[in-house]
């Protein structure tokens, strides 16, 4: 089984996105302490956070339940799944800065690992026959 090109796209466009929320958390904020004539430029509006969990939750949801109608194994939404909360509750609930990063960081890893997870599973399952009680 060749894995479909629109499953490939959602699983790539999640992974990207986590890793652009990686870089906006991490490397931004670096970035602004150590220059901060940057800070004028690269002011990201608050609301940013919440379009970035409106864009991460469907296309997650799209790649996860379209991988897991192929491949049947459960660990890519296990690990997904609490990396996407973490991202909701640091972009609609934390109330400091330093808080948010705190949850969206290891959120963003998690549904990366969970992306990163199901692409590894329709790989293997366009390969073989799948065996979900092995993985």
């Amino acid at each position: 089984m060749i894995i479909p090109a629109r499953q490939q796209l959602f699983d790539g466009l999640a992974i990207g996105a986590s890793g652009l929320c990686l870089v906006h958390c991490l490397v931004l904020p670096l970035l602004i302490i150590l220059l901060p004539t940057l800070a004028a430029f690269l002011a990201v509006p608050e609301s940013f956070h919440v379009w970035a969990l409106v864009f991460a939750v469907p296309t997650s949801g799209l790649a996860l339940a379209s991988g897991y109608r192929r491949h049947h194994w459960l660990r890519p939404t296990l690990v997904a799944l609490p990396g996407l909360i973490l991202l909701a509750l640091g972009a609609l609930v934390a109330p400091t800065g330093w808080m948010e990063t705190s949850l969206t960081v290891p959120g963003a890893i998690l549904l990366a690992i969970g992306h990163a997870l199901n692409w590894r599973a329709l790989r293997h399952a366009s390969v073989g026959p799948s065996t979900p009680h092995h993985h």
